[in-house]
């Protein structure tokens, strides 16, 4: 039987903090078997991620994917370079978008999409300090306004 839907492995939380969102994609990640199997037990680290392009290829570095416990001889290394699967207009774009401008290719997130294994990824900018605090006062803003008004609707004030 088929999985169906998806089915979070890991997300990088630290990446929508230090980098700006301008456009995510979707790839398959090349994977061996105990790879598979460790990700299915949820195994997986994000932070230290990132994606590079070298003679037209999509290459996950920094991925961390604990060995599986029961594999034997076979088993792969934790944090070897995996690549990732796109379709050749996608990194045409990608190669052009990183080249031109001072744009990064960050993993959000690894998943399991009916079964198969995919990778979140996000064009983005890198931050500046100043940038992260606006935004931390912005959404600090927000709660607050949600919070009084949730307030005024029970009529605590």
């Amino acid at each position: 039987m088929k999985e169906k839907g998806r089915k979070v492995i890991a997300t990088n939380r630290k990446a929508r903090h230090n980098y700006t969102i301008l456009e995510t994609f979707e790839a398959g990640v090349a994977l061996v078997g105990t790879e598979v199997k460790s990700l299915r037990e949820g195994k997986a680290s994000l932070v230290d991620a990132y994606a590079t392009i070298d003679d037209g290829e999509v290459w996950l570095r920094g991925l961390h994917v604990p060995e599986y416990g029961h594999g034997t001889w076979t088993n792969h290394a934790p944090r070897r370079t995996r690549k990732l699967l796109l379709h050749r207009r996608e990194i045409d774009k990608l190669t052009g978008k990183t080249k031109e401008t001072s744009l990064t290719l960050v993993p959000l997130s690894m998943y399991f999409s009916d079964g198969k294994v995919k990778v979140e990824l996000a064009l983005a900018k890198g931050k500046q300090d100043y940038d992260k605090r606006q935004d931390l006062a912005r959404r600090t803003a927000e709660r607050e306004v949600t919070r009084e008004i949730g307030r005024r609707i029970k009529g605590m004030r």
